[in-house]
């Protein structure tokens, strides 16, 4: 069961990722920057707070506190991100400190207890807290991404009005084992 949990957290990340990269590459710059009004945030702004957020607690994740003294949360939300470049490089940068934190952990350490702000988590809990946490911020992004695209935004699922056929071709298949996301990660793979 374990090493199942494992290899299905690892696809999870690697498909939400594949929605904000998929977001990312729709929108033009101008577009990166977009705020509905003051007090929200751009999908440059969610980005960074995202990073900030891996690198503290993806950082020597066994060993020390996932909220590292360097980390400066409310800077995270200033919007200070210069270009793309710098955009995808923060992006990028998080998502890389996560999957180095996750790929070498082994069944055993799930339950071994890891501290946020001082409250211990096991390894499950701890890595279920992002999962429920980068999600929440990648439908931001794509919620922004398709008001800025408007009618020129390519769906990252089922488009509308497609679900019969699709549900059509699932049900002529044989009925089988596999995870939600493989689809979806095997035609990034191709790309």
């Amino acid at each position: 069961m374990s090493s199942e949990y494992l290899e299905s957290v690892k696809k999870q990340f690697a498909y939400y990722k594949m929605l904000g990269d998929k977001t990312i590459a729709q929108l033009n710059d101008e577009q990166l920057f977009w705020q509905y009004n003051p007090e929200s945030n751009s999908i440059a702004t969610i980005v960074k707070h995202l990073w900030g957020n891996m690198l503290s607690r993806w950082t020597d994740f066994l060993n020390s506190d996932g909220e590292k003294e360097w980390r400066d949360r409310d800077a995270e939300f200033e919007n200070d991100i210069a270009s793309r470049e710098d955009l995808l490089e923060k992006w990028n940068a998080g998502w890389q400190c996560l999957f180095d934190a996750l790929n070498p952990l082994e069944p055993a350490d799930l339950e071994c207890i890891i501290y946020i702000r001082n409250q211990g988590h096991t390894v499950m809990e701890a890595i279920n807290r992002q999962l429920a946490h980068y999600p929440y911020h990648v439908g931001q992004m794509v919620f922004i991404g398709k008001m800025c695209c408007d009618s020129s935004w390519t769906s990252l699922s089922i488009p509308r009005g497609d679900s019969q056929a699709f549900n059509a071709d699932k049900f002529k298949q044989e009925k089988r084992r596999a995870h939600f996301t493989d689809e979806f990660l095997e035609e990034k793979e191709e790309r």
